[in-house]
């Protein structure tokens, strides 16, 4: 009997066609589409139907059966209450993460196993080997540094067709099989509400924040920002303060509403040797004391050397290079060559 694969079909190319791959490698393919956010925001609508009506329409090419998991009120909660909350604390988190942690990986996981699946699989550019995550065959498109925090036992379960596949061949593939969107541009912005900037739907949740100033690196006002949840470590746009070199936000206080900022690059403050993390999440068991990693800031930040130290119960990572704006809130993710051992929210940054 064919094994039982629940695909999380978001409407793109990449789950497209990995719904296509699966049914031809003789799966029994089920296509899913998790409704987690509907709601409009001012200026903008929410592009749900649009990406509903088309996995429909690649489900229905296929052949193979449609349903639809309604996870707002999870979402709500799990993810974007945790993402505001992280923002009004002046960090700046990683929703993405947290939407793979708790949601896909998590709830549709249960789901699926509890309506008789085998395996769940999405469009990730990842790859998996008894239970441990690995990097993508496309280092451009790899997608691991947002998977970081499920679990060994979710890896198990889970399937990444796309995992050894480079995104052009992807759309070649998908072409081939004249799938309804194999032409459709990939989502940007935020996860869950599309092409919106994270400032306007922070306006939209929170509404206006009170006036500031920022301050230069020789204790100067030198302006006004309309916000300090807005700005994130390293932050050269939308600032409006004119003139002269740009300027990097450098750090913030949230108590007295400060945003601080420099115009020299080797600010001590955008610099980070040795980073403090809170929240480790380790997919395969902790690693083992003092043992040389690699570890990446951000998505598209290349990986780093670093020297893991897990001393007094804490966190620590000693880095070969200093890498910049490590932003308190995002995440560090640690690799063992190509294989993913976990990683933790960035709390604090020092260079030495």
């Amino acid at each position: 009997m064919s094994k039982k694969v629940f695909v999380g079909m978001s409407g793109g190319v990449d789950s497209s066609l990995a719904a296509a791959l699966l049914l031809e490698q003789g799966y029994d393919v089920t296509g899913v589409f998790m409704k987690n956010w509907t709601r409009d925001l001012p200026g903008f609508v929410c592009g749900w139907e649009d990406d509903y009506k088309d996995a429909k329409s690649v489900a229905v090419q296929l052949g193979i059966p449609f349903l639809v998991f309604d996870f707002q009120e999870e979402y709500k909660k799990k993810v974007v209450d945790y993402m505001l909350d992280a923002f009004k604390q002046g960090i700046t988190p990683n929703p993405d993460i947290m939407c793979n942690q708790e949601i896909k990986f998590k709830l549709f996981l249960d789901k699926a196993l509890e309506l008789g699946a085998d395996y769940i699989a999405t469009g990730h550019y990842a790859r998996t080997r008894d239970g441990k995550l690995l990097a993508a065959k496309d280092d451009s498109k790899d997608q691991t540094y947002f998977l970081y925090r499920v679990s060994q036992e979710a890896l198990k379960k889970t399937l990444f067709p796309l995992g050894d596949m480079l995104k052009s061949d992807v759309r070649k593939e998908a072409a081939i099989r004249n799938l309804r969107t194999a032409d459709k541009p990939d989502s940007v912005g935020i996860c869950f509400v599309g092409e919106v900037g994270i400032k306007q739907f922070l306006l939209s949740e929170l509404g206006e924040q009170p006036s500031g100033d920022i301050v230069d690196q020789n204790g100067k006002v030198i302006g006004k920002h309309d916000g300090a949840i807005f700005f994130t470590i390293g932050q050269r746009h939308g600032l409006n303060v004119g003139g002269g070199l740009p300027y990097y936000v450098v750090g913030k206080n949230m108590k007295t509403n400060t945003v601080y900022v420099s115009s020299e690059l080797t600010d001590d403050r955008l610099w980070s040797n040795e980073l403090s993390l809170s929240e480790p999440w380790w997919i395969n068991g902790e690693p083992e004391d003092k043992k040389s990693l690699s570890v990446k800031c951000r998505y598209r930040s290349s990986a780093q050397s670093c020297r893991i130290d897990l001393l007094d119960g804490k966190t620590k990572l000693e880095l070969t290079d200093a890498v910049r704006a490590a932003s308190p809130g995002q995440s560090a993710v640690i690799y063992d060559g190509e294989t993913v051992i976990g990683g933790g929210i960035i709390i604090t940054n020092a260079k030495n």
